[in-house]
């Protein structure tokens, strides 16, 4: 992570066969559009949420690049909840909690933004689509 250190970051939890699936393409739009400027998205695929992530890491960033044309980081597949949660995530719950109190990532394609600075400023639900964010990442990235 410390590649990472001075950009803004949008992390997501992700799973191939969600129906918010179609979020990469936003995704990789925003990515596209503010690498330059300091803004990096991390994906970590997750089979937690109805099984909808099967496959391997290979398959994964494979169908990502072919479908959806993903040029941003797609890590190693996670648990986001539970004993065997990536520190990631714990760390990322504990600084930004959920909707009412709720610390555990709800569903798939939930975001967390951190700073420049490495604070976590936003988490959002599943349905807030990435280019509901761009106005909060462009703050960010002080443009």
């Amino acid at each position: 992570m410390a590649h990472f250190k001075t950009k803004v970051i949008l992390v997501v939890n992700v799973a191939l066969l969600c129906g918010y699936t179609p979020q990469y393409k936003e995704l990789e739009a925003l990515y596209e559009k503010y690498k330059q400027n300091g803004l990096e998205i991390i994906a970590f695929p997750c089979n937690q949420f109805g099984s909808q992530e099967p496959d391997d890491e290979k398959v994964i960033v494979q169908t990502c690049s072919i479908k959806y044309g993903v040029l941003f980081p797609i890590m190693k597949k996670v648990h986001v909840n539970g004993d065997d949660e990536d520190p990631i995530y714990t760390y990322l719950k504990l600084e930004r909690r959920g909707h009412l109190g709720f610390s555990g990532v709800r569903w798939n394609f939930e975001k967390f933004l951190i700073s420049k600075s490495g604070d976590v400023v936003a988490r959002y639900l599943s349905n807030v689509t990435p280019m509901q964010i761009e106005p909060v990442i462009v703050r960010l990235l002080e443009l």
